[in-house]
């Protein structure tokens, strides 16, 4: 596939610019360009330094647990809902506000109950996949504040997951922190490779050495498309 089949495959894959998704008759053309390798994916991402973090702040990236996709729901809600089972709603939320579910956590391979309450909620946090620190760090500070939104609520870049874990990650990327569980690492960066993609965001040396050390033993591991 070349270089330009897999950047017209990932713009198929997650266009959220300029007002969303491309149009039906833009993408007619290349329907069939869909699965790209995480690899051959990260070889379209500019290599370059960590920009300052000069600026950086939360609100940067609009109000925490937006309801950008106007469900009804925030965003926090609608990534428990998803990654939970055995969800148990509060009444008269319609259907938003979790107050308790079994996470098979992803990084650890634990499984955790889920209870909300001011200390409880804790034991599931929700990660953002490449951290909103990271991602001001490699391009976002360039992006208008829509999409910097829809960036910190993308689902594609949000995992519920072991509260203790998103803490010890912090805004480490692929260098610095992986999940402890080895067998999920692939997938792992694979997202991560497909959110910096979907954004434009850029890769450091060392992060981009990291992800194809790791890639290399999946090479064939897809980038997600969701």
């Amino acid at each position: 596939m070349s270089r330009w089949e897999i950047r017209i495959a990932i713009a198929l894959i997650g266009a959220v610019f300029a007002g969303g998704m491309m149009s039906s008759a833009q993408a007619a053309p290349v329907k069939a360009v869909v699965e790209v390798s995480a690899v051959e994916a990260l070889a379209t991402l500019a290599v370059k330094g960590r920009a300052p973090k000069t600026g950086y702040a939360r609100s940067e990236f609009g109000q925490t647990w937006a309801d950008v996709d106007r469900n009804g729901c925030d965003t926090r809600n609608d990534i428990l809902k998803r990654d939970l089972t055995e969800v148990l709603f509060k009444e008269k939320t319609r259907n938003c506000v979790v107050l308790s579910g079994i996470l098979v956590d992803r990084y650890s391979g634990e499984t955790i109950n889920f209870v909300r309450g001011n200390i409880t909620s804790m034991e599931v946090q929700i990660d953002h996949v490449v951290a909103m620190s990271n991602s001001w760090q490699t391009g976002a500070f360039k992006l208008t504040l829509a999409q910097r939104t829809a960036l910190a609520n993308d689902p594609m870049n949000l995992f519920a997951v072991k509260g203790r874990l998103n803490s010890q990650k912090g805004d480490g990327d692929a260098a610095t922190w992986l999940p402890p569980l080895k067998k999920f690492r692939c997938a792992y960066v694979a997202q991560q490779v497909a959110v910096k993609a979907k954004y434009s965001l850029w890769v450091t040396a060392p992060e981009k050495e990291a992800m194809v050390r790791i890639l290399t033993a999946c090479p064939k591991q897809l980038l997600p498309t969701s």
